[in-house]
């Protein structure tokens, strides 16, 4: 059996300590930027990152399903029951134009559904995490964490949207609310938004993949609110054989 408790609080821990990694290059000038197989960006940053995450992850003998891993076939990691679901650095483009918008993110996963997830922004210092025993919390910078207690709306006040990959469907989405205000952010700080109450709505109908969104997932449920695939209007799952994520919802918003 597993403890909740102890492993967010370890998550917390690789978080914040692959986060100074981040921040060390960061600081300099080069960051080594190579284009992947799928002309995404990668920078020292996500591979320092990545191994500091591992050096805590290891110890718990789960499973890591991590951007910056090796590949895993499907046939491998169909039968995990508990694994770990990482983006060492999540917002790698945000990181790049250096708006310190980017997040080191880590989610535990059980039979397909994010139970746990810890959100990191090194640059701002905040710290998201949530759970459904502990429930969501933000700690920023010296202050004290806060509760995120549901906060849910009745109507759609503010909307936030992708600062790097705003589609033409997300902009007809956006303009079905037209005394909504529209947040613009990049990585998964767009989820956190919902989280806190202070968006409504976060549409995504754009590429993402698992790891993008699997620990902000665990935030938002944490603290009421859910991510619903689009249009099928049923929940977002994790560890399918084509890691892609479909197009989502996160919502804050009361049901009727």
């Amino acid at each position: 059996m597993i403890n909740l408790k102890e492993l967010t609080s370890l998550a917390k821990k690789a978080s914040i300590e692959a986060g100074k990694a981040i921040l060390e290059i960061y600081e300099t000038a080069d960051f080594g930027v190579q284009t992947k197989g799928d002309n995404s960006p990668l920078t020292k940053a996500d591979q320092a990152a990545h191994q500091v995450i591992l050096g805590f992850l290891n110890e718990t003998g789960l499973p890591i399903l991590s951007e910056e891993g090796k590949d895993i076939e499907f046939r491998e990691r169909k039968n995990w029951e508990y694994f770990w679901m990482v983006d060492p650095l999540d917002g790698t483009k945000e990181f790049i134009k250096k708006n310190g918008e980017f997040t080191v993110n880590i989610a535990l996963i059980h039979d397909g559904n994010p139970i746990m997830g810890v959100v990191y922004a090194p640059v701002l210092d905040w710290l998201y995490w949530g759970n459904h025993e502990e429930g969501a919390w933000k700690k920023e910078q010296n202050n004290d964490p806060i509760q995120l207690l549901n906060q849910l709306e009745s109507n759609v006040k503010t909307i936030v949207a992708s600062r790097s990959h705003l589609s033409p469907e997300t902009q007809e989405f956006i303009d079905q609310y037209p005394q909504a205000e529209v947040i613009s952010m990049g990585s998964s700080l767009k989820f956190l938004l919902v989280a806190e109450g202070k968006a409504q709505v976060y549409p995504r109908f754009a590429p993402t993949m698992e790891w993008d969104t699997a620990a902000a997932h665990g935030v938002v449920l944490a603290c009421g609110g859910e991510i619903l695939k689009w249009p099928e209007n049923t929940p977002l799952c994790y560890n399918k054989e084509n890691l892609l994520n479909p197009w989502f919802i996160c919502s804050g918003v009361k049901k009727p």
